[in-house]
């Protein structure tokens, strides 16, 4: 595609050399030239990381996509290990059993720190309690739960058993769950009498029973007490984590699994059609994703790590769970909002447990930034913070600028990483000490993976061109399948640039980017991110960064609309970041100084919220929608259906943009 050149003037000027905070690193710069030179071997020096009770006899093997075919990858073939073993016993094993690894913040207050030792015996009595209720290797479990340990310890039981987890975000609806159920085809489902959110306790058991109801293939429903409220019971079906999880031994003899067996299954957004449920395996997803962890946060024994994530995010699996265990690090969970009492709550958790590594979303930092305005509160101690890191979206330059010196006291670097659900692991970001950092560009491709910009044809752009973002060579965590339809994995993924290449055949991302003269790749956002107005394709994201530039826009959300001169229009809502009211002329016009004329938004909206999915993206689908379908009743037709909004984080905001939209005169200022 080509986004206009525009877009070279969005590119930062400012480049931040390697910290020199870093002499150690883990990864130094010769790892590129060494995993180029032999990609496969590279890998298996990766996997030699873990603890394989069997080793493997071949490191890859790989059926591409051609002739119609649909592409099967194998990694470290022959190898048996076991996930859980490599995230706890080896560290207890190996005299580190008194080391904290998590340290779990309740929302209400409630606060817990679990040794590796501790961790271990509770993993163990839920793996002999999941066995008892008829739970085995292969077996799927659907795991609806807030952010506490105990999801964690029945995540790592079913990696214990063999069992093949699927995380869901506890707040959704009783439709989404189901879909899952149904998908899975799950004989457990894992959840609570409730969970506490922005400061009340909400009842979830009821979702969960709606969710459950009448699937033949569902066997029990596991019950946590967490809130402590009276909820409905199934005499049979349903069973308390208390009397079958806490009585059961705190011994379990750990059986080793082929490292293709699946580990989890978890599902995309489903922006359009129903939501993929996409299959990780236990060999090639613990290996990129001990490693990246390992690389790209500089991973410590001493660190204290928090990745912000909900544990049923992608980000939360690798960074959260199998990364940082893997490492033996301690880390940092937290159930609730940022908010919860009040804005410096992630201030507070910081200065608490010392964390020395943020990960977090550009969405959370642009709130931030409307909260505390150019500097963060007095009375917190943030010294201990020596990493900063990004994901979920590209970030726009001036929060990223605004992070590093607000919580990295203008010196700690931003490792903004790419990747993805069907990655595993992160594709492309800094290494500390190595990489100069450029704000707003997710840096360069780790070592070992092959990341490209091309056009159409499969060809490479030329740098400042726009294209689509491939990866033009197999990787240990990249997802193997689409569970229970490979055909849509293919389709989805590999016909677009089917036979291309060397290894026959590209994945397609689905973003859209640009590779900068010095190698660095700009994320441009979703191929279908585009508005294409009077035949000039404009970038969603390079609108929104120069829209969030303006003093008076929190955040910001574009998406093209239908207009009869120009074909496509940008419409743009945006939220007030509260130091002055917004005034749509000259957000207009700081577009047209930012980008050029074309891009100027014809219609701006202000709303209190943005639809988000978990991950903290724009689902910027919905805001052409809720337009379109407000012209339309205007106009006496019909509205359309929304799609699929079982991703959202805060599905109120699409109620509430409705009616800003029906309230507005949807003029341009």
């Amino acid at each position: 595609m080509d986004v206009t050149a525009t877009e070279a003037r969005l590119h930062e000027t400012r480049v931040y050399p390697p910290s020199l905070l870093f002499p150690d690193a883990n990864v130094t710069a010769e790892a590129y030239a060494r995993a180029a030179a032999d990609p496969t071997a590279f890998w298996e020096e990766a996997a030699r990381r873990l603890e394989w009770s069997a080793p493997w006899h071949t490191a890859h093997e790989w059926e591409p996509p051609i002739d119609g075919r649909v592409p099967a990858a194998r990694w470290f073939v022959g190898g048996r290990l076991n996930v859980a073993v490599n995230c706890l016993d080896r560290h207890v094993a190996a005299g580190r059993g008194d080391r904290v690894a998590l340290h779990f913040e309740g929302e209400p207050g409630d606060r817990e720190s679990v040794t590796y030792a501790e961790l271990l015996r509770r993993v163990s009595r839920a793996a002999n309690a999941l066995t008892a209720l008829g739970i085995g290797a292969g077996d799927r479990v659907v795991i609806y739960l807030p952010v506490l340990v105990e999801t964690v310890v029945v995540t790592l039981a079913c990696a214990r058993i063999g069992a093949v987890h699927s995380l869901v975000f506890g707040g959704f609806s009783a439709e989404a769950v189901r879909f899952r159920l149904e998908d899975t085809g799950a004989k457990l489902l894992v959840t609570s009498d409730g969970q506490f959110r922005r400061g009340a306790a909400t009842e979830v058991k009821s979702t969960a029973d709606r969710a459950a109801a009448g699937l033949d293939t569902l066997e029990h429903v596991l019950v946590l007490r967490r809130t402590g409220q009276d909820v409905p019971w199934t005499e049979g079906r349903d069973v308390w984590w208390h009397e079958v999880v806490d009585t059961a031994s705190p011994v379990h003899d750990a059986e080793a699994f082929d490292a293709e067996h699946p580990l989890f299954v978890i599902y995309t957004s489903g922006t359009t059609g129903e939501p993929k449920g996409l299959v990780h395996t236990s060999g090639g997803y613990l290996t990129h994703a001990s490693w990246a962890h390992w690389a790209h946060f500089d991973a410590k024994s001493d660190d204290v790590h928090w990745c912000t994530a909900d544990l049923a995010w992608v980000t939360a699996h690798t960074y959260e769970i199998y990364g940082p265990l893997s490492n033996g690090l301690t880390q940092v969970i937290y159930e609730g909002t940022p908010d919860a009492p009040h804005r410096e709550r992630h201030l507070e958790i910081i200065e608490r447990y010392g964390v020395t590594v943020y990960y977090t979303a550009p969405t959370l930092i642009r709130t931030f930034m409307t909260w505390f305005g150019a500097d963060l509160p007095a009375g917190h101690d943030l010294s201990s913070l020596r990493l900063l890191g990004t994901v979920g979206e590209a970030i726009n330059p001036e929060a990223w600028v605004w992070f590093r010196r607000a919580f990295g006291r203008d010196e700690l670097p931003v490792i903004d990483t790419w990747w993805q659900s069907e990655t595993g692991a992160a594709m492309i970001a800094p290494l500390p000490g190595v990489t100069a950092l450029k704000p707003g560009s997710a840096s360069v491709p780790l070592p070992g993976i092959d990341v490209a910009v091309v056009d159409e044809h499969g060809d490479e752009v030329a740098a400042g061109q726009s294209g689509t973002l491939v990866v033009r060579r197999p990787w240990p965590g990249m997802a193997r399948t689409v569970w229970g339809n490979p055909q849509r994995y293919r389709d989805a993924y590999w016909s677009a640039y089917a036979g291309r290449g060397e290894h026959g055949g590209y994945y397609v991302a689905g973003d859209g980017a640009t590779r900068d003269a010095d190698g660095y790749i700009w994320i441009l956002g979703r191929l279908d991110d585009v508005v294409n107005v009077s035949g000039h394709r404009l970038s969603t994201i390079e609108i929104e960064s120069a829209l969030v530039a303006h003093d008076t826009v929190g955040e910001a959300g574009s998406a093209g609309v239908p207009d009869a001169v120009t074909g496509q229009a940008v419409v743009a809502y945006v939220t007030p970041s509260g130091r002055a009211e917004v005034e749509p002329a000259a957000l207009r016009e700081q577009v047209a100084r930012a980008i050029g004329p074309v891009a100027k938004p014809r219609h701006i909206v202000v709303v209190p919220d943005l639809p988000k999915t978990r991950s903290g993206k724009i689902m910027r689908r919905l805001l052409a929608e809720l337009w379109e379908a407000e012209h339309d009743r205007r106009a006496g037709r019909v509205p359309r259906p929304l799609g699929d909004t079982t991703s959202l984080q805060n599905p109120w905001a699409v109620d509430d943009i409705a009616d800003v939209l029906s309230a507005a005169e949807l003029r341009t200022s």
